[in-house]
């Protein structure tokens, strides 16, 4: 308050700060928003419901019988290799749409609603997270139509699909960032595609690392994609919880606590 006894600017946005409770409802609010627009456009689910059943075929089909002899041998080895590269590779999505909505004005007309700020952000990849939901089961029971068997039974399936959920909403908060910073959704696109094109193809997720030339190994087994695929293997064929499950979810965490406070930080400053 000046000498006038006029509240500051600073004091008026403090009294208007939305609280927690009111942060959280307006978030979820955004989140159904998200799920709205996936009715209204279900071609945007084209890359959940199509790539699991294409991927899973043709290279269930292709490499099945040169690596593991036969398609039923190499289902417990490609299933999981499926799953994490689909589903992680739908979490670019969350920065393309993100980049879209604030080339479009969207969140520029949010503004001008009594609402948190940082909402539409954490609506949006609170919404994607059905995006990976989506694309989990629909791996799992192309899998299951193709002959694969959890022998870790239907709980430990659970588990592994909740894993890699939880892992790709991590990673998630790094397109975001790349969402918010980017000139163009395009961009988005091109610049996660490098990033992540690499990460899940040298990785154990299609062909065991001992085939690989030695120098090619290191980088395979200290890959985080390698650690999350093994961690879903462990548990759907043993249900057993290794430590690729721990550096899975130890991984998720670091890139959240890094990234999150990034992109928050960059998205207030246009918000």
């Amino acid at each position: 308050m000046n000498h006038a006894g006029i509240p500051s600017a600073a004091t008026m946005r403090l009294k208007n700060r939305p609280s927690f409770y009111q942060t959280i409802r307006n978030s979820l609010t955004m989140a159904y928003r998200g799920l709205l627009k996936i009715r209204h456009t279900p071609e945007q689910l084209f890359d959940v419901t199509l790539q699991p059943i294409l991927f899973t075929l043709m290279f269930t089909y292709i490499f099945g019988g040169a690596i593991s002899g036969d398609v039923h041998s190499y289902l417990p080895v490609i299933i999981p290799g499926i799953l994490v590269q689909t589903v992680i590779g739908t979490s670019i999505v969350t920065g393309v749409q993100l980049r879209e909505d604030m080339d479009k004005g969207v969140f520029d007309r949010f503004k001008s609603l009594p609402i948190a700020r940082i909402a539409p952000l954490a609506g949006a990849l609170l919404a994607d997270t059905v995006r990976y939901a989506i694309a989990t089961v629909l791996t799992f029971i192309m899998g299951y139509l193709m002959g694969f068997r959890a022998e870790g039974g239907l709980g430990s399936v659970a588990i592994a699909g909740l894993l890699v959920i939880v892992c790709s909403w991590g990673v998630s908060w790094i397109f975001a960032f790349f969402g918010v910073l980017a000139r163009s959704a395009s961009s988005v696109q091109g610049i996660s595609m490098i990033i992540l094109f690499p990460l899940t193809f040298l990785s154990n997720a299609f062909v065991p690392v001992d085939t690989m030339p030695d120098w090619l190994q290191w980088f395979v087994n200290i890959n985080p994609i390698s650690h999350l695929v093994s961690a879903v293997r462990e548990l759907t064929g043993a249900g057993t919880f290794g430590q690729d499950v721990a550096i899975s979810l130890a991984g998720a965490a670091i890139i959240v606590a890094v990234f999150a406070p990034l992109t928050v930080r960059a998205y207030m400053r246009k918000a």
